[in-house]
């Protein structure tokens, strides 16, 4: 997904943007990786001294709310996040531990599309 402004991007969602809440939006939004709060502060945090990883946290919990971001919860242990909320699957390679996007009709998913893998939840 790709948005120009940003900024006024959060305004027409009803968030204020300021400027953590649009460097965090725009790291979400051109990563593939979808990281984690810490991957997230941890690239920002040399950029913006003054971000907490709270911050970041409270950040992604109103990106959520507002529908303008996803949680992926991969296993039990790792919380993600995806600023493409479009309709798409995600499943994570347990060799290398990368989380990949693949478009989806959720009704058309099996094991059979997916070889070499396991789904583990629908």
């Amino acid at each position: 997904m790709y948005v120009e402004n940003v900024g006024d991007f959060l305004k027409t969602h009803g968030i204020k943007p300021s400027y953590q809440r649009v460097k965090i939006y725009e790291f979400l939004m051109n990563t593939i990786e979808h990281p984690t709060v810490e991957n997230i502060y941890n690239a920002l945090n040399g950029d913006i001294p003054t971000l907490s990883k709270t911050t970041v946290y409270n950040t992604l919990k109103t990106f959520i709310e507002k529908e303008i971001a996803m949680v992926i919860t991969i296993d039990e242990n790792e919380t993600r996040f995806d600023a493409d909320t479009n309709l798409h699957g995600h499943f994570k390679c347990e060799v290398c531990h990368s989380v990949y996007d693949f478009d989806v009709k959720i009704e058309d998913v099996g094991e059979e599309s997916l070889e070499g893998f396991e789904i583990k939840e629908k």
